[in-house]
């Protein structure tokens, strides 16, 4: 009897001894996955200041071309009234830095996506990395779109309504700094809203969104849209709340066609 005792402890002893040999191999192996993620992002990091920094200094020889014609066009294509004017030491030097930093964001949008999307993808199935090998064209186009929406369509509208508003006896002299803060506010703003398609797919792909319930709020969707056109139109004229409501709306719609397609796909892999 004593002998199957010390058998049985020897045995659990024995078990034990495995169980904190793995726990003490796994520690580091987890320590090391985690300073493998930590170097993954610092290499992502450097590559994508490194791109923004070269496209930067690359803008940065156009830049009188960038302020003078890019920059203060539309205010001046939307009215001569409208006059900026520099109120510190320093405005045009940070005008100008800004301005640069802003167009090589712009430009290298589509590296610093990609960046993210190679940090990301080594995490997905095979599956899901050839469903969205097109992300980051898709990414792009929609920022892009939206980027292009609020230059040739929300900032004349906004800056023409600014021009007209309010009596002849004040003056509309603009601070440069206002005036670039509205600008690159109202760029970055687009850009973002135009994602609305993209991030459908995201939810749509991991189960969250299902074009079913985008259908049945449709209705609120667009009223809540509208409301937004509203709120962001400076005019009250409902042809201007239109003109920029319509493509959020057909966003909404283009976002429930997308869902549709991945939901479709995901139970197909079921």
């Amino acid at each position: 009897m004593s002998q199957e005792t010390e058998s049985t402890t020897a045995i659990q002893l024995h078990e034990e001894n495995d169980h904190d040999a793995e726990t003490e191999q796994s520690e580091p192996e987890n320590e090391l996955n985690f300073i493998g993620h930590l170097e993954e992002i610092r290499s992502r990091l450097i590559q994508s200041g490194l791109v923004l920094l070269i496209v930067t200094a690359l803008c940065a020889t156009y830049a009188d071309f960038l302020v003078n014609e890019i920059i203060i066009g539309p205010l001046k294509r939307s009215s001569p009234s409208l006059v900026l004017q520099n109120l510190v030491p320093y405005g045009q030097v940070s005008l100008y830095f800004q301005v640069v930093f802003f167009a090589g964001f712009i430009i290298s949008f589509p590296f610093i996506a990609w960046q993210i999307w190679q940090f990301i993808a080594p995490g997905l199935h095979e599956h899901e990395r050839k469903a969205s090998r097109f992300s980051i064209l898709f990414i792009s186009l929609c920022f892009f779109s939206g980027i292009a929406f609020g230059y040739f369509v929300f900032l004349p509208i906004s800056l023409q309504f600014f021009a007209g508003f309010g009596t002849s006896l004040i003056k509309n002299n603009i601070s440069v700094q206002d005036y670039i803060s509205f600008f690159i506010g109202a760029l970055l703003t687009a850009g973002l809203v135009f994602e609305l398609p993209f991030i459908s797919y995201i939810l749509s792909k991991i189960g969250l969104l299902t074009p079913a319930f985008m259908r049945f709020y449709r209705k609120h969707a667009i009223v809540v849209l509208m409301i937004v056109a509203a709120v962001v139109t400076p005019s009250t004229d409902v042809v201007t709340q239109l003109i920029i409501g319509l493509p959020m709306i057909l966003l909404y719609e283009l976002s429930i066609l997308i869902s549709a397609r991945v939901n479709r796909n995901n139970a197909a892999l079921k």
